[in-house]
């Protein structure tokens, strides 16, 4: 890495080691907050030290040698009153062994454990100090650090920052609503220099009122951040998509189902949206089969009708083109013709259809990122809607709405069937109008989880068979293999095979990611037409499969998959009106985190419910996905754990930004320094 350019009191050296921790300025460093404390207020006898504890002990140095075996290392025999100690060190330096001559009275800070010649320390802290010297007075603070950089050289720098820059109190009392937190400068203090008679627990377990002024501010700095990218956007224009009525009218009169409550919800909020002469900007989310695809159906016939363009954008060809062919069901009847992109059609296709879009001929486009490639053209964009959007990055949704080609920025839908957390969705999608499809369909049946260990396998491919011969389909899902896509193709490939030889009465497909894509687009045609009963597939059938004949999935070392893949899979089958069931087939031994994902699918057909469960499992990281490149994340906040401050943070941000909007910037040059990244997305 290139040396960074230095700043007050610290060298480019230095500032390229502090820059890896997203330290560029003193004011950062007092915003980098201890991981956890070492106790060094008290020191334990050797003989009253218990294994696998971190102490502090005091004793004078009997030996210290330097052995080659088995390894070269460091080799210190430490004594007091109660007994003796062995300190090892693999990696040492010559200056420690001058701090351990016989006869030297040190400090030893580690964890106790039992070795081949008795009680032993490896690679303890070390210090070297006069008899009687004095103990510290506080907890001692452990920081996040990087190579090249001790604890106490990071220490010395927090410190003298925190007497250069004295923290500013940016939040008068006024503004804490009934909080009771205490000042930003105390709370830095209290975080980096513990006082004697500070809660251990309370700061271990980041519940003391310190961290809890911290963590408020962080989550404010996030509001802010969010709300002035949601504001912002509102200064933009963008094409004025009136209601007219006809098409929309044509296609519900010629629907064989009438809309949900909620769906028509969502189709009156959309509406409004895209009358105003501000982009939209909304997340729809509902779960598995909830019906999001005619709620976007609906919107781009609103700019069809308004004689502008619109397109829907799917991460991968089959549920792009699955898009294709519901929507031209639909609409083509009409007399509404649409594009259909993806980077595998025939040169002469795609050009062919590159101009009927340049032209403006045809209004609509279906595809996958072909669509965001240079040669697009789309003059009269008004709309751009993106499915799964958690799958695609920031710049890949920027460079789809920038495909408008006059000074107006397009409306953006962006519909996603992982259920978004509340929390999750008033923190990280501040910045987005969510609408939430809360209700299912009639007529889909619930579907029977099933969990068997891999023991079982021949009996699930005895049921598969009499559920195939009974009339019914079945999906039989390979199992993730993240260290290789290659690896993962095999087992696609060997499960097909050993299927096919252990059910020679059925008809067995094959479909995986890299087959080329007609071969993926017939074989899935040949299944949903019921000319393939048995459908063996990679995770590339996760989203947007509808057959509705298909009541059966299996799911091989389901261990393995997260829970949002585990329950889009599941939604794959109860499509139709038969019973259908999910068999999850797992192998032991299961770690901690596969048995309680297990756990919720099994408990759970809510996609709500498991989202929150993922949440408390995972993490928020994660979830957002893509959408991370481009948000302030939180350091110090715990969604689930401070779910209480969310709230009040967001209604003082919302009053930060309409009566001081000078206090907002402040608080967030504090906290992001000008990187505000890429929430223009």
């Amino acid at each position: 890495m290139a040396d960074q350019p230095g700043w007050a009191g610290v060298g480019p050296q230095l500032a390229a080691r502090l820059a890896k921790l997203d330290i560029r300025r003193p004011q950062d460093l007092v915003l980098h907050l201890p991981l956890r404390y070492e106790d060094e207020t008290r020191l334990t006898p050797i003989g009253a030290a218990r294994a696998g504890m971190p102490v502090q002990v005091e004793g004078e140095v009997q030996s210290c040698e330097v052995t080659l075996r088995p390894r070269r290392q460091l080799v210190a025999r430490i004594r007091d009153d109660s007994g003796t100690l062995v300190a090892r060190w693999l990696n040492f330096y010559p200056s420690m062994q001058k701090q351990l001559e016989a006869g030297r009275r040190v400090r030893l800070f580690g964890e106790v454990r039992g070795g081949f010649f008795g009680d032993e320390m490896i690679h303890p802290r070390l210090r070297a100090v006069d008899p009687g010297e004095g103990l510290p007075e506080a907890l001692t603070p452990v920081y996040p650090t990087t190579a090249g950089l001790a604890q106490s050289a990071l220490r010395k720098l927090i410190g003298r920052a925190l007497n250069n820059v004295p923290p500013e109190e940016l939040l008068p009392a006024a503004r804490l609503p009934g909080l009771k937190l205490p000042g930003f400068a105390e709370a830095l203090r209290t975080l980096h220099q513990p006082p004697p008679d500070v809660d251990p627990h309370g700061l271990e377990m980041r519940a003391h009122p310190a961290w809890l002024r911290i963590k408020f501010e962080e989550l404010l700095v996030q509001q802010l951040s969010l709300r002035r990218a949601y504001n912002a956007r509102r200064t933009r224009h963008a094409p004025v998509l009136r209601e007219r009525g006809q098409l929309t009218a044509a296609l519900l009169a010629q629907l064989p189902f009438k809309l949900t409550g909620a769906q028509a919800r969502a189709v009156a909020e959309i509406a409004r949206d895209l009358a105003l002469p501000h982009p939209m900007q909304r997340l729809l989310q509902g779960d598995v089969g909830s019906g999001k695809t005619i709620v976007a159906a609906l919107a781009m016939l609103q700019a069809v009708e308004n004689g502008r363009q619109a397109v829907l954008m799917a991460p991968t060809e089959i549920l792009a083109e699955q898009h294709w062919k519901k929507l031209a069901a639909w609409l083509e009847p009409l007399g509404v013709g649409i594009a259909w992109l993806s980077g595998s059609r025939k040169k002469k296709e795609r050009e062919a259809e590159l101009a009927r879009l340049a032209s403006g001929e045809v209004l609509l486009a279906v595809g996958t990122h072909a669509l965001i490639e240079d040669p697009v053209a789309l003059p009269r964009l008004a709309l751009a809607i993106v499915d799964e959007q958690h799958r695609f990055g920031v710049r890949q949704r920027l460079a789809l709405r920038d495909k408008g080609a006059d000074a107006q920025h397009p409306h953006m839908l962006m519909m996603s069937a992982t259920p978004i957390p509340r929390t999750l969705a008033m923190s990280y999608y501040a910045d987005l109008d969510v609408t939430v499809l809360d209700e299912l369909p009639p007529g889909r049946t619930p579907i029977l989880t099933k969990l068997v260990t891999e023991s079982r396998r021949d009996q699930v491919i005895a049921r598969v068979r009499d559920a195939c011969l009974g009339g019914a389909q079945a999906y039989w899902v390979c199992p993730l293999i993240e260290e290789s896509e290659a690896l993962q193709l095999k087992t696609a490939v060997e499960t097909f095979e050993s299927l096919t030889a252990a059910l020679p009465d059925l008809k067995v497909g094959l479909v995986h990611g890299r087959m080329k894509s007609d071969e993926k687009s017939t074989t899935m045609t040949a299944f949903a037409a019921g000319e393939l009963q048995l459908l063996v597939a990679t995770t590339v059938i996760e989203v947007g499969v509808d057959v509705p004949n298909a009541s059966l999935m299996v799911i091989e070392h389901a261990e393995r998959f997260g829970l949002a893949q585990l329950h889009q899979l599941r939604g794959r089958v109860g499509r139709g009106t038969a019973e259908s069931a999910c068999i999850l087939i797992y192998a032991h031994p299961l770690s901690e985190n596969g048995r309680a994902r297990l756990k919720v699918i099994y408990e759970h057909s809510d996609g709500f419910a498991i989202a929150r469960e993922d949440l408390r499992i995972r993490g928020p990281g994660e979830f957002v996905g893509a959408r991370q490149s481009g948000l302030p994340l939180l350091r110090y906040a715990d969604l689930e754990g401070d779910a209480e401050l969310l709230e009040p943070a967001r209604t003082v941000a919302e009053g930060l930004l309409r009566e001081a909007p000078d206090v907002a910037a402040r608080l967030m040059d504090r906290w992001l320094g000008g990187r505000e990244g890429l929430l223009g997305a």
